[in-house]
């Protein structure tokens, strides 16, 4: 018995380690991220929300697989009311994208498959 609990505790560790998301972003930072000189991508929305969770893995797949080329980071508008209100966010999920030079260069609301963001990252300068 002492086996099967320990390799369920196991099981659920790994399934956590699996669906781990990225933290919520500070002011900190997304200014280090803004002026890093690599485009950047700022998810704003909330682990509640139902599209926001859909995306959860594609921007922690997009963070890994491109961290040394550009910023991926995520907001969580619930827990960071101050930077709902400094992005503007009228409705989440909305993804802010950055050029290299820390200029807004495009918005979507919505979920957004990760070839889009992708795409849209190339257009900020993603090499």
């Amino acid at each position: 018995m002492k086996k099967l609990v320990t390799a369920f505790a196991i099981t659920l560790l790994l399934a956590g380690a699996a669906q781990a998301e990225l933290p919520s972003a500070t002011d900190t930072s997304v200014r280090q991220s803004l002026s890093s000189g690599k485009p950047t991508v700022i998810d704003l929305g909330a682990r509640t929300c139902i599209p926001c969770k859909k995306m959860a893995p594609i921007l922690e797949s997009l963070s890994s697989e491109y961290r040394s080329k550009a910023s991926v980071l995520f907001i969580d508008v619930h827990e960071n009311q101050a930077a709902a209100e400094k992005f503007r966010i009228q409705m989440i999920p909305t993804q802010v994208f950055f050029n290299a030079q820390g200029k807004e260069v495009k918005r979507h609301v919505g979920f957004m498959e990760k070839a889009e963001i992708v795409k849209e990252l190339r257009a900020a300068g993603l090499k």
